[in-house]
């Protein structure tokens, strides 16, 4: 039997993942260090603490980024 699956949108791609995902899930899924990449869901920024409780729903937009540092 395969596993349910939810169709997103992954920078700008579309993508399809476990339901029940989380976006630190998904972050790991594809082989991101959590730190390494920054995320938003529909234009809004996730912050890492924020992923592991953040579930993702079919039609979300996601996108990771390089987060950005220095001063």
């Amino acid at each position: 039997m395969t596993p349910e699956t939810v169709p997103i949108v992954l920078d700008g791609q579309p993508h399809a993942l476990a339901a029940g995902s989380t976006l630190a899930t998904l972050v790991a899924a594809l082989g991101h260090q959590p730190e390494a990449v920054s995320t938003a869901v529909n234009g809004v920024f996730v912050a890492r603490g924020h992923r592991h409780d953040y579930a993702l729903h079919s039609g979300d937009a996601v996108v990771l980024f390089q987060p950005i540092t220095g001063g």
